[in-house]
């Protein structure tokens, strides 16, 4: 009997056709390895941040927050192919509609971590939105803001918490 294993990696697939005649086969071994690998990957998030429920992620810098969605939010929407603001400039609180991403096959809202007025959208997404996918935590962020109420950041999760809830 012949097994078609296949790992996904972001827009890399690698696929191998594997015989049972062989049931220590390197090969499967290395695929197990790489599956196993794929999912610790999936699995790890910035310690630094905070994260709600709805899987954005906050970085603070003072007063100053910068937001994004998680690599587990990208991974579930696929690729990105549009980041839609227009709140810049108002004052949103927190749990607010922020924005919208679009993915190939939905459309998904973006909700505000914290209460605060929304500066600046990440200017590299209008020709880039698939930054969003492949560093949603560093050149992928989404929106810089003000922050109005800094207790708001207490109701957020840390690492722990949120790893609990997407595992």
């Amino acid at each position: 009997m012949v097994f078609r294993l296949k790992a996904c990696f972001g827009a890399r697939t690698v696929e191998r056709a594997v015989s049972t005649e062989k049931p220590n086969s390197p090969i499967i071994l290395c695929f197990v390895l790489i599956i196993f690998a794929a999912k610790i990957i999936i699995m790890k998030f910035p310690g630094d941040l905070r994260y709600t429920k709805d899987h954005e992620w906050i970085r603070l810098d003072g007063d100053i927050a910068t937001i994004g969605i998680t690599d587990f939010a990208q991974r579930e929407l696929g690729d990105i192919v549009y980041v839609e603001v227009e709140t810049i400039g108002k004052e949103l609180d927190a749990g607010d509609v922020f924005g919208t991403v679009e993915a190939v096959k939905t459309v998904s809202d973006l909700f505000l971590p914290v209460s605060g007025t929304i500066t600046e959208l990440n200017p590299a997404l209008a020709n880039a939105p698939e930054l969003v996918n492949n560093d949603p935590y560093g050149e992928g962020w989404m929106v810089k803001m003000k922050i109005s109420k800094g207790a708001d950041i207490n109701t957020l999760m840390d690492v722990k918490a949120y790893e609990h809830i997407v595992s």
